[in-house]
């Protein structure tokens, strides 16, 4: 896979961080992968396989809301833009992209039920029911999927 390129706003934004995370390191050994990290978003390009290390780090300050609070919509959707391109934020994506695959069966259909649960921390399901069909969708922090579909309910 080719290297993931970060433009300087991107850089500018996950360096502290990293600093961060180096600061608090306890020793050299676990300081090592943070440091090549930080090598390689300084360059401005991140190897493949530092890119699940990349996304882990990000994925946090997205979730956490704290390169939001701290720097602005602007700079959580430059890393969002990044996070899409490493291999979990790639996987998220996809998981996306087929629940809403699947969702395109829905499209004329009138709802005749809705309801969300929770069936865990951090994870819910929404049922959906039309005339045809019942879909369960399933969110969790690792993405959305589709946990049942049954056809022909009433």
């Amino acid at each position: 896979m080719p290297p993931i390129k970060l433009d300087e706003l991107q850089r500018d934004l996950l360096i502290p961080q990293i600093d961060a995370f180096l600061a608090a390191a306890p020793d050299e050994i676990a300081r090592a992968p943070y440091a090549a990290l930080r090598a390689a978003i300084a360059s401005l390009e991140v190897p493949d396989d530092l890119a699940d290390r990349m996304g882990s780090l990000i994925e946090v300050l997205l979730t956490s809301g704290r390169i939001r609070h701290g720097h602005g919509p602007g700079a959580e959707l430059a890393l969002w833009a990044l996070f899409q391109q490493t291999p979990r934020g790639s996987d998220l994506i996809g998981s996306v992209d087929g629940v809403n695959a699947v969702l395109k069966r829905l499209i004329g259909q009138p709802l005749e039920f809705v309801s969300a649960v929770a069936r865990g921390p951090g994870a819910y399901a929404l049922t959906l029911r039309t005339r045809e069909l019942q879909m369960v969708l399933r969110f969790e922090a690792t993405g959305v999927r589709i946990e049942s579909v049954d056809v022909g309910s009433e």
